[in-house]
């Protein structure tokens, strides 16, 4: 724990009051799609809290391409490559190798895409982005060639769907908790991070609450779409915005 923060590591929510066992919060399962911005924010936000605080991170998957697809197109894993799809079946590859070629590839591809405005989502990109935390390019074909990979991205997609989720970022406390969010631009690190964390976990006690958001004027979205802008310039797809069931 940061000496900063002033704050210590909780390791359970108790939630006996709303008739629910407690929750341990020393680890939670985080589902993102790389080709979501909002997700890798949030992923910044998290890989700060589990520094300070210890909590351990399981990255899992969620497909936008999937959960937004249009009736009678192919489902993602029907194409020989697919954005999102591809660029998770290479960190599911990865995830059985070590969780933290995991954790090391999507802050590689998210900072190339959400940041450098770069195209992970294409197989020579990826190839050169594998090269780049030192591992064998050659991986994004094993991870292609390989159909349980696509099995294992799926699994998690489903998992969330399960849970009621439609999108990304989602966070799963206790294998079945989850919670949408944080949504949310330049994330907060050190104390702040801490606190939102407090924050996010606290709502946890209260199970019928389903929604607070924040109203987004003129300023609010002319800062995201600055923020969005390689992202906006990398992307090859055309980005939907699912509402809230």
């Amino acid at each position: 724990m940061s000496a900063s923060t002033g704050a210590e590591p909780s390791a359970a929510v108790d939630l006996t009051a709303a008739g629910l066992t407690s929750i341990d919060l020393t680890s939670i399962d985080f589902h993102f799609d790389i080709m979501c911005p909002w997700a890798y924010q949030a992923s910044l936000w998290i890989r700060d809290v589990r520094d300070q605080l210890g909590v351990d991170v399981g990255w899992r998957f969620f497909s936008l391409e999937e959960i937004n697809r249009a009736p009678g197109k192919k489902h993602p894993w029907e194409r020989e490559w697919s954005y999102g799809w591809s660029m998770m079946r290479i960190g599911a590859l990865l995830r059985r190798i070590d969780p933290g070629l995991l954790d090391k590839w999507y802050f590689a591809a998210g900072t190339a895409l959400h940041v450098d405005g770069r195209k992970p989502h294409r197989r020579e990109v990826a190839e050169e982005l594998l090269t780049q935390i030192g591992l064998d390019p050659a991986l994004v074909g094993q991870a292609i060639d390989d159909p349980t990979t696509t099995e294992e991205v799926q699994a998690d997609h489903d998992r969330v769907t399960s849970l009621g989720g439609w999108g990304v970022p989602t966070l799963v406390f206790g294998g079945d908790r989850a919670l949408f969010g944080p949504v949310l631009i330049e994330p907060p690190s050190g104390a702040a991070a801490v606190r939102l964390w407090q924050l996010m976990t606290a709502w946890l006690e209260f199970p019928q609450l389903y929604e607070v958001q924040r109203p987004k004027g003129q300023h609010d979205l002319a800062a995201i779409a600055a923020t969005f802008r390689p992202y906006l310039d990398a992307r090859d797809w055309i980005t939907i915005q699912k509402e809230t069931p």
